[in-house]
């Protein structure tokens, strides 16, 4: 069965009296034709204002804790310098942490020995944060 040709609405069509809002017409989008490149990304490079030393890597930390430890867990992550912010959250995770560590060896070990050895830590997810250079555009 063929497919009916699609006739695209012009975008200066009007509206008929009497009926609702007119929506854009179909998109046709055609796998293997050139497509215009995207915009370069923005990004933000994070580094302390204070005059800190510039930590080499940032992530962030998701953690699931057990019912009704979230504020222990909370305290607990507060003892420990390289966490730089402690957000508890509503639903998963538990508590978001951002922690700025040297290298990730070091992330491993704050994640793995310190983080998971606080009693009432079920499980962690931790995303790297990592740098991008600027792109020139042609």
């Amino acid at each position: 069965m063929a497919k009916p040709k699609l006739n695209p609405v012009p975008p200066s069509a009007s509206v008929p009296s009497g009926s609702g809002p007119l929506l854009t017409g179909p998109r046709r989008l055609r796998y293997g034709e050139p497509q215009p490149a995207p915009a370069a990304i923005p990004y933000t490079i994070h580094a302390p204002t204070s005059g800190e030393r510039l930590m080499s890597d940032r992530a962030y930390v998701l953690i699931n804790v057990q019912p009704g430890q979230t504020s222990s867990v909370a305290r607990a992550l507060s003892q420990i310098k390289e966490i730089k912010t402690i957000d508890p959250c509503w639903g998963k995770p538990d508590i978001i942490a951002v922690v700025e560590v040297a290298d990730q060896d070091a992330l491993t070990q704050l994640v793995l020995s310190r983080i998971h050895a606080i009693e009432g830590v079920t499980q962690t997810d931790t995303h790297l944060v990592y740098r991008l250079k600027e792109v020139n555009a042609k």
